[in-house]
């Protein structure tokens, strides 16, 4: 499967939005323990906890789901997404070719 994912750093207060083919646990590791390098925008904390987990049938369609969430710039919308599961349906739908 191909998930997008919404990591949260209760020590930043900041989101973080990214996709995958593996596992989000095993990239919420990396993401911890800095496996992408010290430049990176997640090498800024090391308390990463998974927010969100979007499970989708193809790649492009968790890429569309992510640059859709990275466009809002809303740590409100993001919330949203969790609370209220039909706004995540329709966002889901929303994205789909």
């Amino acid at each position: 499967m191909n998930y997008c994912y919404i990591l949260f750093s209760p020590s930043l207060k900041k989101f973080y939005t990214g996709i995958t083919h593996e596992s989000v646990a095993s990239r919420l590791q990396k993401h911890n323990f800095h496996f992408y390098g010290n430049h990176h925008f997640t090498a800024k904390a090391s308390d990463w906890e998974v927010f969100l987990t979007i499970e989708v049938n193809s790649f492009s369609h968790a890429r569309r789901i992510e640059l859709y969430i990275k466009r809002m710039k809303s740590s409100s919308f993001i919330r949203k997404l969790k609370e209220n599961p039909e706004q995540l349906k329709t966002l889901i739908q929303r994205t789909m070719v």
